[in-house]
């Protein structure tokens, strides 16, 4: 098994490799065609477009029997990407593997699902409900994180160019909204954390939810 998992493998390295259309690339770690590194341009027309996106791969004994154990190594915000560990809900790489499936169409796939986020079955439920409950907010923030971790370009808009996303931008919040409660004598970072839990975005800033906020501030 393990030659005929070898054998599999660095076939398709070597088609990946020859693929000059797909923009996708697969490359050893340390020399060893188990532990390998992907990586693909975010897609056109997304939040995610001019990043480019790495991936670590790691081939299971039972490959190609076995999915494979894929996670971001660029950070990513996106619902079903953890945006701690970088951990990925795909059914591909669960109970939907394939034998036919490629480590090439498994890249293809996690691709295709920054275009196609999946907010009701999420691995980071925080992000879930950012992009929920205000889809024009977390397009920003998406922008903010593919900007600062995945070497997108800056946007030329007006009082953006050139300036780095702040704290609040890459938590998806209203630098406004974290302010009210800093003026408070909240701590900045305390702030930001608990609008963040409470999903303080959009329709859900109201006199009920500021009354939450403080609340968990006061704790």
């Amino acid at each position: 098994m393990s030659d005929a998992r070898l054998r599999r493998v660095q076939k398709e390295i070597r088609d990946c490799a020859k693929d000059k259309t797909s923009n996708i690339s697969i490359d050893m770690i340390d020399e060893s065609p188990f532990h390998l590194i992907g990586a693909f341009p975010g897609p056109p027309d997304t939040p995610y477009e001019g990043g480019y996106y790495e991936i670590d791969i790691v081939i299971p004994d039972a490959y190609p029997f076995q999915p494979v154990k894929m996670k971001f190594i660029t950070k990513v915000y996106h619902p079903n990407v953890s945006s701690a560990s970088g951990a990925i809900c795909l059914d591909i790489l669960k109970d939907a593997w394939s034998p036919v499936l490629t480590l090439k169409s498994t890249l293809i796939s996690l691709q295709s699902l920054l275009c196609e986020p999946v907010p009701n079955d999420p691995q980071d439920a925080e992000v879930a409900k950012h992009y929920l409950a205000d889809r024009n907010s977390f397009n920003a923030t998406a922008k903010h994180w593919a900007q600062a971790y995945a070497q997108a370009p800056a946007h030329k808009k007006k009082n953006e160019a050139g300036k780095a996303a702040t704290d609040a931008e890459l938590a998806g919040l209203s630098e406004e909204n974290v302010v009210g409660f800093t003026d408070m004598g909240f701590s900045r970072e305390q702030v930001i954390s608990i609008l963040k839990k409470l999903n303080y975005r959009g329709n859900n800033v109201n006199p009920q939810s500021y009354n939450a906020v403080l609340e968990e501030l006061l704790k």
